[in-house]
């Protein structure tokens, strides 16, 4: 045998076998699997969904039933001042015992609506048995004689009855004179014209901001050809303001000639005064009162 032939022995290991394990023939690939990380939980999670569904589901049909059994107990209404009680409880009169659910805040509102003394009014219903009324008043700023009504001026213009709540809780308002003309504004409320509105709204409002003429006066005629005047408490002079505007210098005038003048002369000296002019006052006497002076400031 020569030296390059080489027999193994049967008894000799094969070195790309050592420690390999012995098959034992059984098939593996049927065996059992692991369960992918996380599959229980999600079912557990779906589990918990559905039950908190079903309560809520349980939740919702037992309120509907209990909610049609409430009745309403009470109704409570916030906000009213000046709108008298009785023309509220006429509206409301009725809605105590009767079933919550039955009630319709939309119509009652705008009955509500219909008093010409809310601007405003929101209704809500309360499961404990309430019904809600928040009001919004409108605010008076003038009291006035219009066809032989008496009448409350409001601050958008609204003509509305003149009530003893009114008067009880705006005391001292300004008396207004010489309204012709206003127009249906709706639910029986009329309306000022646009000129009459303006003019009303912005004496008064130079009068708020005065140092003292709010206190001394307490009538405003109103007046065709830019004539409109006023007149103080205890004198029948006529402090002619026109109506172009400019009414806070033209009452500054009036607090100066009512200082140096009026308080030396007497409420009833003047026939007329004339505030119109930027820097000059004219004065018209009862004696003369076609003759009219120059007054300087």
């Amino acid at each position: 045998m020569s030296d390059s032939e080489y027999t193994p022995s049967p008894f000799e290991d094969y070195p790309g076998d050592a420690g390999a394990p012995e098959s034992t023939g059984a098939d593996t690939s049927g065996g059992s699997r692991m369960q992918p990380e996380g599959s229980g939980s999600w079912k557990a999670l779906l589990v918990i969904l559905l039950s908190v569904f079903a309560g809520l589901a349980g939740l919702a049909y037992y309120a509907s039933h209990w909610k049609k059994e409430i009745v309403v107990r009470e109704v409570v209404i916030e906000g009213a001042r000046v709108i008298p009680r009785a023309e509220l409880v006429s509206e409301l009169n009725g809605f105590v015992g009767r079933n919550l659910q039955d009630i319709d805040v939309a119509e009652l509102r705008e009955r509500l609506l219909g008093i010409p003394y809310i601007r405003n009014v929101s209704v809500s219903r309360e499961l404990n048995g309430i019904i809600r009324v928040r009001v919004a008043e409108r605010v008076p700023i003038a009291l006035t004689l219009f066809r032989g009504s008496r009448m409350v001026i409001d601050e958008e213009g609204l003509l509305l009855p003149e009530t003893r709540e009114v008067t009880a809780f705006f005391p001292g308002l300004i008396r207004i004179f010489g309204i012709a003309r206003a127009f249906d504004y709706g639910r029986g409320v009329k309306k000022l014209t646009v000129s009459d509105s303006t003019q009303i709204r912005d004496l008064i409002g130079a009068l708020r901001s005065s140092e003292y003429a709010g206190l001394l006066i307490n009538e405003i005629h109103l007046v065709a050809g830019g004539m409109t005047y006023c007149r103080a408490k205890g004198s029948p002079t006529r402090f002619i303001l026109g109506s172009e505007g400019n009414f806070k210098e033209k009452l500054k005038k009036f607090e100066i000639f009512w200082q140096k003048v009026v308080s030396k002369k007497g409420l009833d000296h003047f026939d007329a005064v004339d505030l119109r002019f930027r820097d000059r006052v004219f004065t018209r006497g009862y004696e003369s009162p076609d003759i009219q002076q120059e007054v300087s400031l």
